[in-house]
């Protein structure tokens, strides 16, 4: 009995060993944690939609009859003036009738110079005489209507431009629905938007956009807003917002293209990422221990925001935060971990994240200092997913109910 007893108590001491060498280091040691350093850099909040390049004025040609096509111009890029024809469609019916009208005019002509060498001669004269004459008149009018006809089967230019475009062929039967050619000025050019009901009222004429196009990558397409549409679709539940592009823009009429329509900028703050603020503050390191600091968040991105309270450029803060870990709690830094949100370097692409995601600012100053418009790319960029997580989550919430 006596061994059983010293072989248990030996089996419990070597228990308690083995939990006290396990619980030492992750119970009993400080809690590992990663940092962030707050960096000074622009911030920016942008509004973001989708758009279509086209020319401020332009004009679309459509048939008025459904026909056949029987002559189209092959004219695309050429210049053109307004009423130039540029196509016909089939008028052999309206023709035949036009030319059976003339025949009969001319016949009716003549019988009326016969009537009218004898109106005078007696009342039955005289009424057969404008019998006549009025059977002429409304000859007259009758081929008057048919070459209006005829007229609307060819194909004019609206307005003094460039055929943009070219759609259909000879032969082909063409009516009210179909676009035959698009005609316009091919600049200026503009930006036209669709933009959230919600977001619209932070757009306003005047503030400048960055675009982006898969036609263009990495670089930084400039734009200003010129128009709000002042209706909305209330299907859809978006405005249209017309955005004029400089003369020297590479975008092309009819490519589509990412609008960030930037509506609030700073050119310097200190901003920490979006996860190192928790319950309106962020943990700071201070000798080891974490001390919670107050602030106010102001512009937002969607990895690093701007903060404003009692802390300065180069301070290290808990990133993500930990709220699971009281005030004065002695910690550990992750040495590996620890990130500086500063502008990214003069050398990277615009509109094109530094190297490491993680440490680009809310806008970040990705051109030379000398260009504070670009300064606030990488913010406009950033918009685009904050745009898509609240679609997202719009819709989920829609589809839930």
């Amino acid at each position: 009995m006596k061994l059983q007893h010293l072989i248990a108590t030996g089996i419990l001491a070597v228990a308690t060993a083995g939990v006290g060498y396990y619980a030492y280091p992750h119970l009993l040691r400080a809690p590992l944690v990663t940092t962030s350093i707050a960096g000074l850099a622009p911030v920016s909040e942008a509004v973001y939609g989708t758009g279509t390049v086209e020319p401020e004025r332009w004009a679309k040609v459509v048939p008025l009859q459904r026909r056949r096509l029987v002559e189209l111009c092959r004219c695309e890029g050429q210049v053109v003036k307004a009423g130039q024809v540029l196509g016909r469609q089939d008028d052999a019916e309206e023709r035949s009738a036009l030319d059976q009208m003339e025949i009969n005019r001319g016949q009716l002509e003549r019988d009326l110079a016969r009537a009218e060498k004898d109106r005078d001669k007696s009342d039955a004269a005289r009424t057969d005489y404008e019998q006549r004459w009025t059977k002429l008149e409304e000859t007259k009018s009758r081929i008057a209507a048919q070459k209006v006809r005829l007229d609307s089967l060819l194909l004019r230019a609206p307005l003094d431009g460039m055929v943009l475009r070219r759609d259909g062929e000879v032969g082909e039967i063409a009516g009210p629905t179909d676009v035959l050619f698009w005609v316009g000025p091919p600049a200026p050019m503009q930006v036209v938007a669709e933009i959230n009901e919600e977001e619209i009222n932070r757009i306003a004429t005047g503030q400048k956009a960055f675009l982006r196009s898969e036609a263009f990558p990495g670089r930084a397409l400039r734009a200003t807003v010129s128009q709000i549409t002042p209706k909305g679709d209330p299907t859809r539940k978006t405005f249209r917002v017309y955005l004029r592009l400089p003369q020297d823009t590479p975008l092309r009429i009819g490519m589509s293209a990412e609008v960030n329509i930037i509506f609030r900028e700073k050119q310097a703050a200190i901003v920490v990422p979006a996860e190192a603020v928790a319950a309106g503050s962020v943990q700071m390191v201070d000798d080891g221990r974490i001390k919670r600091v107050p602030v106010t968040v102001g512009i937002r991105g969607n990895r690093n925001i701007e903060i404003l309270g009692d802390i300065s450029k180069g301070t290290s803060v808990l990133s993500p935060a930990r709220t699971d870990l009281a005030e004065g709690a002695r910690i550990r830094i992750d040495s590996n971990s620890a990130k500086v949100v500063e502008p990214a370097p003069t050398s990277e692409p615009t509109d094109q994240p530094a190297g490491t995601p993680e440490s680009v600012a809310v806008a970040s100053a990705t051109t030379a200092p000398s260009d504070p418009d670009d300064a606030v790319i990488s913010a406009a960029m950033t918009a685009h997913i904050d745009s898509v997580v609240n679609d997202a989550r719009r819709n989920l919430i829609s589809n839930s109910r």
